[in-house]
């Protein structure tokens, strides 16, 4: 899966997620560090990449609908310290389907995931 991870996430994913077997690319990698949420999610959409975030601004699924875009994963942990974090998304992409969420509008928390998929 081709991913992009916001600036406010943990940087330790990039090797994370590229061992298991994905292709990612951060914002701050890009330049893109300080640049405004639109901006964020063009630049994902121009690489047709996943993105992964904590940014709530994401979380209007309106905005956002499932099939209208390459994928979003929204992350909102009670405590979301870097541990906790790299652990979560860790344990979600070695058990989950994720390559299914393609498309998808997807919110973990700490114990649910919600995944909406294209209609």
């Amino acid at each position: 899966m081709k991913i992009k991870l916001d600036e406010n996430l943990p940087f330790r994913l990039v090797g994370i997620l590229s061992e298991l077997g994905h292709e990612i690319d951060t914002i701050p990698q890009e330049g893109l560090k300080g640049c405004n949420d639109e901006q964020v999610w063009e630049a994902a959409q121009r690489s047709g990449r996943f993105l992964i975030t904590q940014d709530l601004n994401f979380s209007n699924i309106n905005l956002f609908k499932p099939g209208t875009h390459y994928g979003l994963l929204l992350i909102r942990l009670r405590d979301p310290g870097r541990n906790a974090l790299l652990n979560r998304i860790q344990t979600i992409f070695e058990i989950e389907e994720v390559e299914r969420w393609q498309g998808c509008f997807v919110v973990v928390t700490d114990h649910k995931i919600r995944v909406r998929y294209p209609k």
